[in-house]
């Protein structure tokens, strides 16, 4: 990313998100990232919040999420997708000086545990809003396959804009007797935290403690089959649910990790398989996002989504010989991770291509 800009070179831009910039999941995250890097470097974002209830807004929140958008900016105008896919309408609402860029984490209708008529709802929902779509905005290679394949955009328009990771110490790990594990991500169906409680529940025999930092808030049906499945194997003792943490307590999570472990059923990219490497951590994990992209063969292990037979073997080995830990957290530590500076680069290359002839 190139250096702050003089006043008279920069741009204007809105950012459209439901909710509040400071949720701890990776999109926030992502989005977080993006509007800092835009303003450190000279840019003017203007930041308009939408209702908390997105994906599936009530009629009012609808309503008037469509009202705001009449006091944008003349400039373009970048959507996360969480807001996105439920407003089917958005290109009607949009005023004629505010270019739509869309930003798709991954697809709303992909969710894990939506019945099938609402993930078709969806689909239709974000199809509609797509295509007044003037750009779309992608964290991985395989978000951008998957709106080419199965919502027909092409790939002129897609831009791929991958998360970066900020240096940190190496993990240390929890220097005792007990191999500490750790899971990152809100208890939802998508992430697969019950999967990971059955692959573990035939290790018992090994000294293992897994910890789960994620909002268990989100999903009330998610969270309660975790509990029980976390009560069936009688691991309560062995597995702690933390709930949101502050940047800083995660980052005292991972320093004391030992094994970072995730079983998700799908992701966009997984920006945390780069919060993990960048702390040297091995990793085991399914084979989702951009996971087999970014772990150097020797850092780890990965398994076939929702294959619970091949978590606990690939976990077994790495959990009871610390040599084998080691080697992979050195392999770990030689990961090449993506800068979130050239992830703002490819925003700020966008919008100027996008702009009016003049954003004031």
């Amino acid at each position: 990313m190139r250096g702050r800009l003089p006043e008279q070179d920069a741009m204007r831009l809105g950012f459209v998100i439901p909710g509040s910039l400071d949720t701890p999941t990776g999109g926030y995250r992502y989005d977080r990232q993006v509007v800092t890097g835009l303003r450190a470097a000279g840019h003017r974002v203007d930041l308009l919040t939408l209702g908390e209830s997105f994906p599936q807004p009530d009629a009012p929140t609808l309503l008037s999420s469509y009202r705001a958008f009449a006091g944008l900016p003349a400039a373009p105008v970048v959507v996360d997708g969480l807001a996105l896919g439920a407003l089917p309408e958005i290109g009607r609402h949009l005023p004629a000086h505010a270019p739509l860029i869309a930003l798709i984490h991954h697809p709303l209708a992909l969710e894990s545990g939506l019945s099938p008529q609402l993930a078709d709802a969806l689909r239709a929902s974000e199809r509609q809003a797509l295509a007044a779509a003037r750009h779309v905005i992608v964290p991985s290679p395989a978000t951008a396959d998957i709106l080419v394949s199965d919502y027909g955009l092409s790939r002129d328009r897609l831009s791929i804009a991958l998360p970066g990771v900020e240096r940190a110490p190496l993990a240390v790990g929890g220097r005792g007797d007990t191999v500490q594990l750790l899971s990152v991500g809100s208890v939802i169906a998508r992430k697969g935290h019950d999967l990971l409680i059955e692959a573990l529940a035939p290790l018992a025999d090994l000294p293992w403690h897994l910890a789960i930092v994620g909002d268990a808030t989100r999903d009330r049906t998610a969270a309660a089959a975790l509990q029980a499945a976390i009560g069936r194997h009688g691991l309560e003792a062995r597995v702690t649910l933390t709930g949101a943490l502050s940047e800083d307590d995660l980052a005292a999570r991972y320093h004391g990790a030992d094994l970072f472990v995730l079983a998700s059923r799908y992701e966009g990219y997984g920006m945390v398989f780069s919060e993990a490497l960048v702390r040297g951590l091995p990793i085991v994990a399914t084979a989702v996002g951009e996971a087999a992209a970014l772990l150097p063969r020797a850092a780890g292990k990965l398994v076939a989504p929702e294959d619970v037979t091949a978590m606990t073997a690939a976990l077994r080995p790495l959990i009871a010989d610390k040599a084998m830990r080691d080697a992979a957290a050195q392999a770990a530590r030689n990961a090449r991770l993506p800068r979130w500076s050239d992830c703002v680069s490819v925003f700020i290359d966008l919008l100027r291509r996008s702009q009016p002839a003049r954003a004031l």
